[in-house]
């Protein structure tokens, strides 16, 4: 069904900043490392130039390093003698652009040695990857520090793209974000690429009387069918998240509504009421899609955990 859209009177200010952590503040570094914003935002830019990949890339990174100890760059780490890092996990062995957290390290060091966390530079990476994208731009609250954590066995803790509603909650809620949170930031999947393992179970029996999601529409089933075979055997073969993947918009909300979504995470957002309508709210309006990205993205930035700044990402002291 369309979504009913009503006009906007109000005008949303993207310095928002209610409901993060005490610990944290925008202007963390104004005196001890002024030019660190800048200098992330042009490694990024500057990454951007060479792989429209990278805001994706980061905006992802960036959510699973949120959703696991809190975010402390523990997604940073390597994998170390025995002990295997979560970028070496099932769900982020396709996490790429670390390049770009550890370009912007190498320069904000240069700049102010032992001074920004490698947790802070993500979360202002994924922040800019929005806003270059065509996204809104927010005030990011900093201040976090990065653990000395990483492990790949908690990587099962990460939502996966087949969790239901009740999953999809319990996960969110473990973290202490809501439904709301849950809608507004599963328009990330505005930016990127999902392989087809991931929504293998919508087009190839979903279940003991059908082989496709019946609330998937028809034709764009029978195109990832072709893209997506059930005995697929071309490595990375996949589909765009949505029709605009690379720039940051409503796109996602609107194509959901249309029954031309990937994951069963994104079409469990239409199993509630609650999720449903705001859903519906979103594809109707890139304002308060943006309005509601902000926060949430706020919030869920500032669950932290970390304790020490690290001179190099990937490393502990």
């Amino acid at each position: 069904m369309a979504a009913i859209c009503f006009s906007l009177v109000s005008v949303f200010i993207f310095s928002l900043i209610s409901g993060y952590s005490n610990a944290l503040s925008v202007d963390y570094y104004h005196q001890t490392c002024p030019k660190a914003e800048s200098t992330i935002r042009k490694a990024v830019k500057k990454a951007m130039m060479n792989d429209n990949t990278v805001p994706a890339a980061l905006l992802r990174m960036h959510f699973h390093d949120c959703f696991i100890r809190g975010c402390d760059a523990s997604v940073l780490l390597n994998t170390k003698g025995k002990n295997k890092a979560e970028k070496d996990g099932p769900p982020n062995i396709s996490l790429h652009a670390f390049y770009v957290i550890d370009n912007a390290k190498e320069e904000v060091e240069a700049q102010c040695p032992g001074v920004v966390s490698c947790a802070d530079i993500l979360a202002l990476a994924a922040r800019d990857a929005v806003a270059l994208s065509g996204g809104p731009t927010w005030d990011v609250p900093k201040g976090r520090k990065d653990g000395r954590i990483s492990k790949a066995t908690e990587t099962r803790q990460l939502p996966a793209p087949t969790f239901n509603i009740t999953q999809l909650q319990q996960s969110f809620s473990q973290r202490g974000l809501s439904m709301d949170d849950l809608a507004a930031l599963s328009g990330g999947h505005t930016l990127g690429f999902s392989h087809c393992s991931s929504f293998q179970n919508r087009i190839h029996r979903f279940n003991t009387t059908t082989n496709i999601d019946p609330s998937m529409q028809p034709s764009f089933a029978a195109s990832l069918r072709k893209i997506c075979p059930i005995h697929n055997k071309v490595k990375n073969a996949g589909s765009k998240l949505d029709s605009s993947a690379t720039t940051f918009d409503n796109t996602y909300y609107k194509l959901l509504l249309q029954g031309r979504s990937l994951l069963s995470s994104d079409q469990a957002l239409l199993t509630t009421s609650r999720t449903k309508s705001l859903v519906s709210k979103f594809a109707c309006s890139q304002e308060e899609f943006n309005k509601a990205f902000v926060k949430s993205m706020i919030k869920m930035s500032s669950i932290t955990g970390g304790t020490e700044i690290r001179k190099d990402c990937r490393f502990v002291r």
